[in-house]
């Protein structure tokens, strides 16, 4: 029998929740929505400086470039910024976010997706609300955003929404949960963060090798198989939305540093093969004592770069030392490098809560085998998969051997399993202990034990942190500099200390309420909202040493893009300007971190974590060595020096937008391509390999020609060249076999790479016109895909929907209710 609709039931609830979510968002980034300030998130900034040329052309043109000479000398918009018209889900992300700013709209969809898993398990509003809290404030997701990995902080905020379909639909309802399902796996993608979606893939991967092995145990491996099969319909119509982007990425991926080297030999000391280097991908890995950042936030010092206040150790040293109090303070304010622990830097430790983790304890003793199982399995292989380096016999062969692991770097960031599977568990437990209180054997016993194992940890580090040793591998730099070390490794131990006491004090509150409700002390009411107020107190606090009103400020973009003194005498050169200042910069103190020179010209630096892979050989080799017919190749007219008497260097010779040569020099093989670079004459020589693109000629005249650019934009280039003969041109360009298309007087021509990294073409005599136009038919294709799949996203989620409703309930045999 259908039940009836009945508003304060079925509405009113979630509407209190949502108003509590939107109520904590605004509380947290106060700043962003009433003061209208912003945040220095450096990968945001970052990410504007290098998408400017990009959006100035969209802004221009209304249509993508796709393409942007801003960064590397050139290279693909994809993963910088690229709309797909046909992909209709950030519609879906601003209707679910109420289009909330940047910031306060991840934290709140972050808030609504683990509520909606919540809720779908069956849980209580107030219940929902407060594990909604524990996902949510975790303090990996404030550090992320805190850096401007906004992008990471949305593709984690979905998974609670993909794991809530991918649940409702074995659990309850096939159709609802599948389309709740795609919904979700849609928006995970859509921000194209791709390790965290292979993070979460990993996980429903765990969850389905636990559900298959019990279907066999219960006879229910075909009506599994059923579900899965809709499941699957239901990905391959959220791949479907996210094509074009996805399309893109992959074919662009087989040129970046994410896919397989041509070289044969290591070039500065990487390994060769297809994926990432093994020692660039592990170099952030996590210690493995440092997992103790889970129960305990500063076991191992916090931040690289964390302030102390004037009852420290290091303030009175300092004081000791000479200084005045107003510089002593002013030193321990700014920052010092507190964390002691094995990774090369941090922003903070991943830390879920002690509270969170007290209840995933008492969890594995009262949830059901079934959620255990799978739950405990993801974090175990989540904090291995963390581990990296310092667990290298396991992490080292998924590298090697599992499929496309080896693209994705920092593996510390594994943990984001662990901080979806912990809460999860935490929540699941403390949803039994209200609801089957008197049918738990032994319940107090279990909730005793649970408390004191992790109360009792944290209480053993309180008692015997002193037997560490607070020295860390970058503390030498310390002494040199003549800070005072011993005062520092006494204010990390401080640190420790208090955090153990403080992290045992919230297990013994919440322990100490859940005690009294077993034995009817307590009401359940009064049990809930006394831990949920402790859980959100403790992540709150420790969210707020990395993230708090005093990081926003105002006009934090037009303070970072204001013009320096070099940018403003380089911006003098009229030069080529009315063809788009064609010529490139180099900032010398820190190209290849930078994207902030990409936002006034066109960089031979740049920012970005999927360089193509020859540029990356390009600076490797000969970039970082000062390599200077490399720059006069990339038309590099001046340097960015850092020092403020001569600010910019105007660097010779530079060979401009293209150029005719005199011969070419025949190569084998990449290796011998990048190594003839050494010691050539970019001006007069072409290095080309000939075994990839066959040439016979080798030597050009080069009497009374010339060539010029015309024409600039992004995706399209111009020139026009006069030539007594025929030649041999080199462009300052980087070439790129997908979707760059030569013409030669409007007509298609081939044209070839030279010099390891540039455009090259043999060109007629006479007076021509020679037009490169970037128009690849992966983003048209996928692009039309995505469009189809929105409008069928659409369908059939409005049907699966309406269907789902109509139909009763299955019953609950696939997944056991909890």
């Amino acid at each position: 029998m259908t039940t009836s609709f009945n508003f304060k039931r079925d509405v009113l609830p979630h509407a209190i929740a949502v108003l509590v979510f939107l109520i904590l968002t605004a509380v947290y980034f106060s700043p962003v929505l009433f003061q209208d300030k912003g945040l220095a998130q450096h990968d945001i900034l970052q990410f504007k400086g290098g998408a400017k040329e990009i959006q100035d052309y969209r802004e221009r043109t209304g249509e993508e470039a796709l393409w942007t000479n801003s960064m590397f000398g050139g290279m693909p918009a994809y993963l910088i910024q690229t709309h797909f018209p046909g992909d209709w889900s950030g519609y879906i992300h601003k209707v679910l976010t109420f289009d909330l700013p940047a910031l306060a709209g991840n934290i709140f969809i972050t808030l609504i997706c683990a509520y909606i898993l919540l809720v779908a398990m069956g849980m209580s509003t107030w219940l929902a609300i407060i594990g909604a809290v524990a996902f949510s404030f975790t303090s990996y997701n404030l550090i992320i955003l805190e850096a401007g990995h906004n992008t990471k902080s949305l593709t984690i905020a979905y998974i609670p929404m993909v794991l809530a379909g991918l649940i409702y639909a074995l659990r309850k309802n096939l159709w609802i949960g599948a389309a709740l399902f795609a919904v979700g796996l849609t928006m995970n993608l859509h921000f194209n963060h791709l390790q965290m979606t292979y993070y979460m893939l990993l996980l429903v991967l765990v969850f389905a090798v636990v559900e298959i092995i019990y279907a066999f145990k219960n006879g229910t491996f075909a009506e599994l198989l059923k579900h899965g099969v809709v499941l699957l319909v239901a990905a391959i119509l959220a791949v479907g939305v996210n094509f074009g982007r996805l399309y893109t990425t992959a074919e662009y991926s087989e040129f970046s540093i994410r896919g397989k080297s041509e070289l044969t030999q290591p070039n500065s000391g990487n390994d060769v093969g297809s994926g990432l280097d093994r020692e660039y991908a592990f170099n952030w890995s996590y210690g493995v004592s440092e997992t103790m950042t889970l129960l305990i936030p500063d076991f191992y010092g916090g931040s690289s770069s964390a302030p102390l206040d004037t009852d420290s150790e290091t303030y009175n040293a300092f004081l000791k030392m000479g200084a005045a109090p107003a510089q002593a303070e002013q030193l321990v304010k700014q920052g010092l490098p507190m964390y002691w622990g094995p990774q090369p830097m941090t922003s903070g430790p991943v830390y879920v809560g002690a509270i969170v983790v007290f209840l995933f304890v008492l969890g594995l003793f009262i949830v059901d085998r079934r959620w255990t199982s799978w739950l405990v399995a993801g974090t175990i292989l989540s904090i291995v998969l963390a581990w990296g380096k310092n667990f290298e016999a396991f992490n080292y062969f998924m590298f090697d051997h599992f499929p496309l692991y080896n693209k994705f770097r920092a593996v510390s960031s594994a943990l984001v399993i662990a901080q979806i599977t912990i809460p999860f568990l935490a929540i699941l437990a403390l949803w039994k202990l209200i609801n089957e209180r008197s049918q738990i054997k032994d319940l107090d016993k279990k909730l005793l034990i649970s408390g004191g194992i992790t109360a009792g940890i944290c209480l053993l580090v309180w008692l015997f942190a002193g037997t560490a040793s607070f020295m860390s591998e970058t503390d030498q730099r310390l002494i040199q500099a003549q800070f005072p070390i011993d005062a520092i490794r006494a204010d990390r131990e401080s640190m420790m200390r208090s955090d153990a006491f403080r992290s045992f004090a919230f297990i013994v509150l919440a322990a100490a309420l859940l005690y009294f409700y077993v034995k009817n002390k307590l009401s359940a009411n009064v049990a809930i909202a006394g831990v949920g107020i402790l859980v959100l107190v403790d992540l709150w606090a420790v969210d707020q040493r990395y993230l708090n009103n005093g990081d926003f400020e105002r006009q934090v973009e037009a303070n970072f893009f204001q013009p320096t003194p070099a940018d403003q005498m380089i911006l003098q050169d009229t030069q080529d300007k009315e063809r788009g200042l064609s010529y490139r910069v180099i900032n010398l103190p820190n190209p290849f971190n930078d994207a902030r020179t990409s936002y006034f010209h066109k960089s031979v630096g740049g920012y970005h974590g999927a360089k193509l892979r020859r540029y990356q050989d390009l600076i490797d080799r000969h970039i970082s060595q000062n390599n200077l017919e490399v720059l006069r190749m990339l038309n590099t007219r001046y340097a960015i020096t850092g020092d403020q008497k001569q600010p910019v260097q105007r660097i010779p010779d530079a060979l401009g937008n293209a150029w005719f040569v005199e011969e070419v020099q025949p190569v084998q093989s990449p290796d011998e391509e990048l190594n003839a670079l050494t010691m050539f004459d970019a001006g007069s020589t072409a290095v080309v390999d000939v075994n990839k693109f066959p040439i016979e000629r080798r030597y050009f005249s080069t009497d009374s020609a010339n060539i010029k650019l015309v024409e600039y934009e992004p995706n399209y280039l111009k020139y026009e060249y006069h030539a007594a003969k025929e030649g041999l041109v080199v462009f300052s360009e980087i070439y790129y076999p997908e979707g760059w298309q030569a013409y030669l007087d409007g007509e298609p021509v081939d044209h070839f790479r030279a010099n390891y990294v540039l455009r090259a073409m043999e060109v007629p005599a006479g007076k021509h016109t020679i037009e490169f136009k970037f128009a690849p038919q992966s983003y048209y294709t996928g692009n039309t895909v995505s469009l189809i799949s929105s409008i069928l996203l659409l369908l059939v989620v409005v049907g699966a929907i309406f269907y789902g409703v109509k139909k009763k309930p299955v019953e609950e045999t696939i997944v056991e209710k909890v």
